[in-house]
């Protein structure tokens, strides 16, 4: 399983030297790219608008002058200021003086996304230079050896078989490119804004897309197309996370970690939105979800509210906290694979987190006993085992883990050290299929 970092928020594309230290001195090696760089969704709104006849708008002075700013910022970074959404030719010329910074750096290009629209635009006639922008963003792909590019569906209109059919020749547009250029096209759940109100659209539902999915590959004639899970679109709306992931399965091939309060859109480091002392995101189903299906792909983080609201000096550290973050998920959602790594295993601790255990692995990896560090339980049964003094771990087998199930385990990790213990590993109940009220 792959941890990407999202540079957003923590690279200024201007001066990425800081930024990209950073990121590899918090340990990440993967990054996400996104094209959006080179041609925003402001840009494709305002491409071609002289064409566009009574949907023409007449354009301000803060308009222009966001323009202007928008110039000069790209005569700072490209060296010119070509308008990608004109010119979509110009997409992967633009985007090689960043890629290259990045490979200079040590860090991989793991997944690309493809310039989009932005939600809620009312631009319905631009299907053709969105596919022409895919297809170079598939070929950049390639010269940057990135095996996956995330590419939005087109949400135009509400006639179900009718937006099927527009994102099944769309996508089919880009079926061959995809597989000689040996890249897998992701596409990713949408939410709409009506009126203020954020409500479910294109992709959300996960019966429906596993059908669009299963039927794009199928036409294809191979595993051309996965899906790429936003977290924060399922929260703003209101989705069972695990029945999300589960009916989904396999299909799944990226999931973007963010928070938000549920409400209104944000990109905030998982566990630091906590209203109540208690996040806001059900993480819960997500580590469920995706430890029953399976999950092996890319964990993306996305945190880049987060790390803007921090001072420059604090950044560094937020990063790392963040490469924390995405190894928890990885170890919650990997934990039976952990299991399955040892020969036999001993648990540490005679309390409700070893019964948790038993209750939830304890038939298919059945431990040898528990130790702990109470003399009154020495000798008992606890859940089937027998409770020992901890220097019975002394005696273990030497392809044999030592599962600490207790709260407090740096201070019993440190203990075991000192004994000479080895295969020591954190056993972690929070996110286990018996967390649930009346099962503890």
């Amino acid at each position: 399983m792959e941890i990407i970092c999202n540079p957003s928020g923590i690279v200024d594309v201007r001066y990425p030297g800081q930024g990209m230290q950073d990121i590899m001195g918090a340990g990440f090696e993967n990054i996400l790219l996104s094209m959006v760089i080179a041609c925003s969704g402001r840009e494709l709104e305002e491409a071609g608008e002289t064409q566009v006849g009574e949907g023409q708008r007449a354009r301000s002075r803060m308009e222009a002058k966001a323009r202007e700013q928008r110039d000069i910022w790209k005569m700072a970074v490209w060296g010119n200021t070509v308008n990608v959404a004109e010119k979509p030719w110009e997409l992967c010329n633009c985007m090689r003086p960043v890629a290259k910074r990045y490979r200079n750096t040590g860090l991989h290009i793991s997944v690309i996304r493809a310039p989009h629209q932005d939600i809620g635009t009312e631009r319905t006639d631009q299907t053709s230079l969105l596919s022409e922008l895919a297809l170079e963003s598939i070929r950049f792909c390639k010269e940057t050896g990135c095996r996956y590019l995330i590419v939005k569906p087109l949400s135009l209109g509400n006639n179900r078989k009718e937006l099927w059919e527009i994102n099944r020749k769309f996508y089919m547009g880009l079926a061959d490119a995809a597989r000689e250029n040996h890249v897998m096209i992701l596409l990713e759940n949408q939410y709409r804004n009506i009126k203020g109100h954020l409500v479910r659209g294109i992709c959300c539902d996960p019966g429906e897309t596993a059908v669009w999915l299963d039927a794009l590959n199928q036409e294809a004639g191979g595993e051309l197309f996965g899906f790429c899970m936003d977290t924060v679109t399922c929260s703003l709306c209101g989705q069972d996370m695990h029945e999300f992931i589960v009916s989904l399965g396999s299909r799944i091939k990226a999931v973007t970690l963010r928070e938000c309060d549920g409400y209104k859109y944000g990109a905030m480091l998982p566990f630091t939105c906590v209203p109540g002392g208690q996040s806001a995101m059900d993480w819960l189903g997500v580590i469920r979800g995706l430890r029953e299906t399976g999950f092996d792909g890319k964990l993306i983080l996305d945190f880049g509210h987060t790390v803007s609201a921090f001072s420059p000096f604090l950044r560094p550290q937020v990063v790392r906290l963040a490469k924390s973050v995405g190894e928890y998920f990885r170890w919650q959602i990997e934990i039976e694979a952990l299991l399955k790594k040892y020969d036999s295993i001993v648990l540490f601790g005679a309390g409700n987190m070893c019964r948790n255990y038993m209750h939830c692995y304890g038939d298919k990896y059945p431990p040898l006993f528990t130790c702990d560090n109470h003399p009154d339980l020495w000798g008992r049964e606890f859940c089937g085992l027998t409770v020992k003094n901890p220097e019975a771990l002394k005696e273990v087998p030497k392809g044999c883990g030592v599962f600490i199930c207790n709260i407090y385990y740096r201070e019993i990790e440190a203990q075991l050290r000192e004994m000479g213990i080895e295969n020591i590993e954190y056993f972690n109940d929070e996110y286990m299929p018996a967390f649930e009220a009346g099962e503890r």
